[in-house]
């Protein structure tokens, strides 16, 4: 495992920008150090190491995900989040403990809206069980990512949407002060509204939500 860690890091170190890196640590409101490495850039640096290691094409490997997510530098967690992309369809649903465990560590937007959208997402999809078993106590953790990942992991449901958890969650976490949950709770009802517009429509005018809740899951309401 070290011999990977440090040829993907040494691939990263090649290609590193400080002043990107700087603006990219900004952005992040200063929470990670970063290599400087650009997304477009750094898939494809990751493209080529799974394909030349041949990772791509062995069992997923959890050791090496927890692995790169003990590092410092943020590409090596959305490295290993591209990683988890390419197995959704092989998640089964043990896979949701390490899904947890990456939500509650190094928590930030930018990797937990991936982790709740695609890989827990899919596997609820999957094995709708863990609702009740896990999900159902996410929405009302003290740990606001869970908060958030329960509210927003329906994101590419569509149709498929179960709009009574749905709200339910929303609901639980409507008076949060959280700017996260307020946007997350906006967020999720302006992704459902362009499956149910008249439902959400409804939810926002009979629920007391946060204003900012209510500007995001508004924009794309009929206005009448």
């Amino acid at each position: 495992m070290n011999t990977l860690i440090n040829e993907l890091r040494q691939r990263f170190t090649e290609k590193a920008n400080t002043e990107n890196a700087e603006q990219m640590s900004r952005y992040l409101k200063g929470h990670f150090p970063f290599f400087g490495i650009k997304t477009p850039e750094r898939r494809a640096i990751a493209k080529q190491f799974f394909q030349e290691t041949g990772m791509g094409k062995q069992p997923f490997n959890e050791e090496f995900v927890l692995a790169l997510w003990e590092l410092p530098e943020r590409e090596f967690q959305t490295t290993a989040l591209d990683y988890v992309a390419k197995f959704l369809k092989k998640l089964d649903k043990h896979h949701i403990a390490l899904m947890e465990k990456l939500i509650t560590t190094k928590s930030w937007w930018d990797t937990v809206d991936t982790i709740a959208a695609h890989p827990v997402g899919t596997i609820l999809a999957n094995h709708p069980e863990l609702i009740i078993e896990l999900v159902d106590k996410w929405a009302v953790s003290e740990d606001m990512w869970l908060r958030r990942t329960a509210i927003i992991h329906q994101l590419r449901y569509k149709d498929k949407t179960n709009e009574d958890l749905l709200y339910k969650y929303i609901k639980q976490n409507a008076d949060s002060k959280e700017f996260f949950i307020q946007k997350g709770i906006g967020w999720a009802l302006r992704e459902y509204s362009k499956t149910n517009p008249y439902s959400v429509k409804q939810f926002i005018e009979t629920t007391k939500l946060a204003p900012l809740s209510v500007r995001e899951g508004s924009k794309y309401l009929p206005k009448d």
